[in-house]
């Protein structure tokens, strides 16, 4: 899955990504409560599931087991995220429930907000930058604390420093060009003492590059050294590394398997059982295909170790959830566009030797979210599109989707908070944006799942990691292009998508303001830009501000003392986002590693600290989080006296430390 990930609280109040047809079937939007929680640079919020009730008891009992299955890989991944979280967990939440202290005080008042961070970002690391936080609350208290939890333990000292030293685990995910991106990352990923040339060289012993069905090596599996020196992999199944939850989400999708709407589904569910219990990577191939096969059934999923934007080396997969049903209406407008993938791909601006010549099996949908897990829990994409092996996207297609009540939630949340007032550089570009924004953004999101991430070829022999740490930067680079490139062509008119040839300007300056300017508040002053998303939005900004001005096509001007983005030639515009995307989409077919860093490390890492500067200071005085996840719906299995399930309910009640010490309480194998 490469996820297009929303920019909430920089550009949410310009995205308006709301859904043209799913609100109708809401609750009273003006009666339901969005936002649960602020800390930090965090907002909580609540999303609705519309529909749901209007399942039939067969498809919502296979949600409910596929909730379940979702909701026990939790441990997985805060274990992957960094050794300590495991253990580190219960220890917080023990101290935060039970302490008998004043919890009025400043230290523990800080306690609390350090612990809220924690859960939202499965372990002690941000979620979004991947530097370790910061505490603000005393070690002394802490210490206090913990001898009040555990009066016979002497753990306390080594979890202490675990917190407070920022030395120790500082940075999950480190992309510092130069250095050994294994041994300075904090994550779990791979043991003691193992090496990025370690690794690479493990797995390059193993590849066959004339294998033309290759498998994903490293996606499940923890590369440790043995006391002989040699690498080794532990391999996440049945068995192995993560047995006990890998167990319990097994159990669930077995139970699921019982309501499965057709024999495909359950013959799908059934192969990831399969691939569970062998850790077998060609089973998880099977598995993709039959998956992305299954284009008939309403409920669907996924489930398993996915993304990799977690591993530096962009190899080993997150394990996340996400559980969904189709919401058919809104889903016509992505019908229309998969049923064209033949034309976008035939007219792209890239080399002919990089196009497919027949597209094949993608399909797109709008979905509705059921529940949100694992590395997709509580900060969420509002785009999917899966499977990533480029193989089986040439063979036998992809499965795209947009999560509309997902970005619905965002919007409600977001109205009014003056973001467009204060960047936006006058008002006839805010009334642009305010009438075309809401649908182009949504457009963008689904070309760039449906068409961007499944165009192109690799050339035979290509290596898909060749590209190793800078892949992901450039494959969000690739589908966002595709994207932007398309957004501003007739053929959207023609095919009733848009009904103005400007609309598409009102996504062209969100993007270029967001990818020079706002996505800045994300970034402590100092640091440079390391998440593939924040990095690619950067690189294509950057690169048209520089390529376009000779011509002056962009630029960033002062009015009043505050710097804004002015657009002044927007088909100058379009065209140079056609030749980066040719010249991306050749890196990508060619596997060339160093014009691959070259980009990345020229476009994509350094910040203008003038710039960050202003930005920081202007974006402080709204008031705005610059990140937003939400609280998961509570679903309760309904059965008559003689235990036959009758009906699955849902609720929106719970708050969000209430749903996390529940899910620590009721969905924590790994800790047992």
């Amino acid at each position: 899955m490469k996820s297009t990930l929303i920019t909430t609280g920089i550009a949410v109040a310009l995205l308006a990504t709301a859904c043209n047809s799913s609100s109708k079937d809401m609750e009273d939007n003006d009666t339901f409560d969005y936002v649960v929680d602020r800390f930090a640079d965090i907002e909580v919020l609540r999303y609705q599931v519309p529909d749901f009730d209007n399942l039939t008891l067969n498809q919502k009992l296979l949600v409910y087991y596929l909730t379940e299955a979702a909701l026990k890989g939790r441990d997985i991944l805060w274990d992957q995220n960094c050794e300590v979280n495991l253990e580190l967990r219960p220890v917080l939440e023990k101290i935060y429930t039970g302490y008998s202290g004043d919890r009025d005080s400043a230290d523990f008042k800080a306690f609390e907000k350090y612990m809220k961070q924690v859960w939202f970002a499965n372990g002690i690391h941000h979620h979004y930058s991947t530097d370790k936080f910061q505490p603000e609350f005393g070690r002394e208290w802490f210490m206090e604390a913990y001898r009040g939890a555990y009066p016979e333990d002497e753990r306390g000292e080594y979890l202490a420093e675990a917190i407070f030293n920022p030395a120790l685990y500082a940075k999950r995910v480190n992309q510092e060009d130069g250095v050994d991106l294994v041994v300075t990352s904090a994550n779990n990923l791979y043991g003691p003492g193992v090496t990025q040339a370690e690794v690479e060289a493990y797995y390059a012993a193993l590849r066959d590059t004339t294998d033309t069905q290759p498998i994903p090596y490293g996606l499940n599996t923890r590369v440790v050294k043995g006391a002989d020196g040699k690498l080794t992999e532990e391999v996440y199944r049945i068995g192995g590394r993560y047995s006990d939850a890998i167990s319990d989400i097994v159990a669930s999708l077995r139970q699921a398997s019982q309501y499965a709407e057709n024999e495909a589904q359950r013959a799908t569910i059934d192969k990831l059982i399969e691939y569970y219990t062998t850790g077998d990577l060609r089973t998880f191939n099977d598995y993709s295909i039959m998956w992305v096969e299954d284009t008939d059934s309403q409920v669907d999923f996924i489930n398993g170790f996915i993304e990799d934007y977690g591993d530096p080396l962009g190899m080993t997969g997150a394990w996340e959830s996400i559980v969904n049903f189709k919401n058919n209406e809104a889903s016509e407008r992505t019908h229309t566009i998969s049923n064209n993938a033949q034309w976008f791909e035939d007219h792209s601006p890239v080399d002919a030797r990089f196009k497919k010549d027949k597209v094949k099996g993608v399909s797109a949908k709008v979905i509705t979210a059921a529940i949100l897990a694992g590395d997709s829990y509580p900060a969420t994409p509002i785009g999917i599109n899966l499977p990533n092996a480029n193989w089986i996207r040439a063979a036998h297609g992809s499965k795209s989707v947009t999560l509309e009540n997902i970005t619905e939630a965002y919007d409600k949340a977001s109205h009014g908070n003056g973001f467009n007032e204060e960047f936006v550089i006058d008002q006839p570009t805010r009334e642009l944006l305010d009438e075309y924004l809401f649908i182009t953004d949504n457009l963008h999101t689904d070309l760039h799942e449906c068409l961007g991430h499944g165009s192109g070829k690799l050339l035979p022999g290509t290596d898909p990691t060749a590209l190793k740490a800078h892949s992901s930067t450039i494959e969000e680079a690739r589908a966002d292009l595709f994207a932007l490139y398309y957004l501003a062509d007739p053929k959207l008119l023609e095919l009733g998508l848009l009904d103005n040839p400007d609309a598409y300007k009102a996504e062209y300056y969100k993007y270029l303001l967001n990818g020079l300017m706002t996505q800045l508040v994300r970034i402590e002053s100092g640091n440079n830009i390391e998440e593939a998303h924040m990095r690619n939005r950067q690189l294509i900004a950057a690169w048209v501000l520089e390529k376009g001005a000779k011509d002056n096509v962009v630029e960033l001007v002062k009015i009043e003392g505050k710097t804004y983005v002015r657009i002044n030639d927007y088909d100058a515009l379009r065209n140079l986002f056609g030749q980066l995307l040719a010249e991306i989409q050749r890196i990508t077919s060619e596997g060339d590693y160093e014009a691959a860093r070259s980009l990345v490390e020229n476009y994509a890492v350094k910040v203008n600290p003038d710039i960050h500067r202003e930005v920081l200071e202007r974006y402080a005085k709204l008031d705005i989080a610059p990140y937003k996840g939400f609280v998961n719906p509570v679903y309760t299995l309904v059965t008559d006296e003689e235990g036959n399930p009758v009906d699955v309910t849902i609720s929106y009640e719970e708050d969000y430390p209430t749903q996390m010490l529940r899910y620590s309480a009721d969905y924590s194998p790994l800790t047992k």
